[in-house]
């Protein structure tokens, strides 16, 4: 057993002491496992003021303006996402674009980071948490359970000032395997060990419903697992069993590597971020169906869900 500079004895046992009594002081806001890439209000209300937390409110100025919690940083879904050069909206930008991005909103490698969206949009806020955890940052970051809605629903503080600036530095550890091609993909459309989760709604998954793409349906063997079906009334994550349901969790044995898509890779980091939390193995298809359906020589099917 070893003793620090404090008089603390750092051996397992007095590790656990030490944590302990620096979660009862208010001293030790950083996440430790899967069960805190979810934090709840009164979590994140204890730690207001923390310098080591980083609050981003994901939204735009004008939501931002009208309210946000106490200490929170603007952080718009632009910011971290790029049209390409062919037209796909929401892509990844470069590395060092996210650095910037990340680092001038105060994001540094021992911040804990909570992200949050506002009215129902929680794909905005899982977006941001995606990124992060692209850039190896997912093991410090969280998501607000219920999101800003919620926040002020159960009576917390809100401010209309804006928080002050602070720069921060982190070095990006950027993971492409977070990240499927089209090309992966269709190389994977009948391997048992790939599942492809669709996030948009059923209309769009039938092919009923094109919207703007260039063809309706989906990718073959796709399963359908709308996004907005992850959260309860008040916004909040579904329980576990629900959420093991919706990712056809348990199955298939080994877990097969869980494909996330929707329309531009938005809706589509609501499983994403559910299959992490669960402990699964995920990717997203960041292009998504835009990509897919424009690419004729690659199959789509219509018609009803035939995982049902």
């Amino acid at each position: 057993m070893r003793t620090d500079a404090m008089g603390w004895h750092t051996g397992f046992m007095g590790q656990r002491v030490l944590v302990t009594i620096l979660l009862l002081i208010g001293l030790a806001p950083l996440l430790t496992g899967a069960e805190e890439m979810l934090v709840s209000g009164a979590w994140l209300e204890k730690r207001l003021g923390n310098a080591e937390v980083v609050i981003l409110h994901v939204g735009t100025p004008a939501d931002y303006q009208e309210g946000h919690i106490p200490g929170a940083r603007l952080l718009r879904l632009e910011d971290i996402s790029v049209t390409s050069a062919d037209g796909l909206r929401t892509e990844l930008p470069r590395v060092d674009a996210l650095e910037a991005a990340f680092g001038k909103l105060g994001v540094t490698e021992e911040a804990t980071v909570v992200v949050y969206h506002t009215g129902r949009a929680v794909q905005t806020a899982t977006r941001a948490w995606f990124t992060l955890d692209y850039l190896g940052l997912g093991g410090r970051a969280a998501l607000l359970d219920g999101g800003f809605a919620l926040w002020k629903k159960e009576g917390r503080a809100v401010s209309t000032e804006a928080a002050p600036s602070a720069a921060g530095h982190f070095t990006p550890r950027p993971a492409p395997v977070k990240v499927a091609s089209a090309e992966w993909i269709r190389m994977r459309l009948k391997d048992p060990g790939v599942m492809i989760i669709d996030a948009r709604a059923p209309e769009y998954f039938s092919g009923a419903d094109k919207g703007a793409m260039i063809r309706g349906g989906r990718i073959p063997g796709a399963i359908s697992a709308t996004y907005s079906l992850f959260l309860d009334e008040d916004g909040r994550l579904q329980s576990r069993e629900a959420l093991r349901k919706l990712l056809h969790a348990g199955e298939r044995q080994p877990e097969p590597v869980r494909v996330t898509y929707c329309h531009s890779g938005v809706q589509a980091t609501v499983p994403y971020f559910a299959g992490r939390y669960l402990g699964l193995e995920m990717r997203l298809y960041d292009a998504s169906f835009q990509d897919w359906s424009r690419r004729k020589e690659y199959p789509v099917t219509s018609g009803a869900d035939e995982s049902r």
